[in-house]
């Protein structure tokens, strides 16, 4: 499967989310596990149907690894070459179920050598963001800049948690879906995003958005200095990106030195 095909097995993957969403009557909390909603189970259906359906292996939020080929285990990629895509069927699931428009799918097919291919839509109001690796970032079809924010006393920062002090922003925001917070900084909207507070992110939340924002020119990062691609289930990261080296840079180091202070 080349780039082409396989960004357009993930658009229609959310495509599939968007249809399922319109028709569900029922947003509110699933009663399966701490923090799921309805929104988020027939998300996941749609998606991952769409996905396995194209003999993609699949590692989802909601429900863990899906793997058509049957090779059960955790995904191995060896001299095949295979896929995995990262799915979070509704990133923003709360403030879904609210009725804040800023939630969304996100999808990433992972190799060998890292994220290649994502879809990030914004399933409150049709923006779609894509991402290839080496060939740059789109938002609804047209090529997307960071800001050039390079100081963090000017930088507008979106955060997931809450941080134990503050640390030098201009402002910031706490928008709830850490997707398309990352698309924002890879457009120029925001300027910044940061998890803070002890907070951590599956990859499901980040990958699409951290492939979006390295292809526009944005510096991405993980505050300990861990990979962020990771296919674990349960492994977490506290990813960073910034429009520019020297704002994350400064960011990073107020943000780990407010949480050594704080430890």
């Amino acid at each position: 499967m080349d780039d082409d095909e396989l960004l357009g097995v993930l658009g229609e993957a959310a495509d599939s989310v968007t249809r399922t969403l319109a028709v569900l009557e029922d947003w509110g909390l699933a009663g399966t596990r701490a923090g799921q909603y309805r929104s988020d189970l027939a998300a996941d259906d749609a998606a991952v149907g769409v996905l396995t359906g194209a003999g993609l292996a699949v590692l989802s939020e909601e429900s863990g690894l899906t793997d058509p080929a049957g090779a059960g285990g955790e995904p191995v990629w060896g001299s095949e070459g295979r896929l995995v895509v990262v799915v979070d069927p509704v990133d923003g699931s709360t403030n879904a179920a609210r009725g804040l428009p800023w939630y969304a799918t996100s999808l990433c097919a992972v190799d060998e050598d890292g994220p290649r291919v994502a879809v990030v839509v914004n399933q409150a109001s049709g923006v779609r963001y894509e991402a290839v690796r080496g060939r740059g970032a789109t938002r609804d079809g047209s090529p997307v800049r960071p800001s050039a924010c390079d100081t963090l006393g000017q930088a507008i920062v979106a955060m997931s948690g809450y941080p134990r002090r503050y640390l030098g922003w201009s402002q910031y925001r706490s928008l709830g879906a850490a997707a398309l917070d990352l698309c924002a900084v890879a457009d120029g909207t925001l300027d910044a995003y940061v998890v803070v507070g002890g907070s951590r992110l599956g990859s499901w939340d980040y990958l699409g958005g951290m492939l979006v924002c390295s292809e526009s020119g944005a510096s991405v990062s993980e505050l300990s200095g861990r990979s962020l691609v990771t296919l674990e289930h349960g492994e977490r990261r506290a990813p960073v990106a910034a429009a520019t080296p020297e704002l994350l840079g400064e960011l990073a180091v107020a943000v780990v030195g407010a949480e050594t202070t704080a430890g």
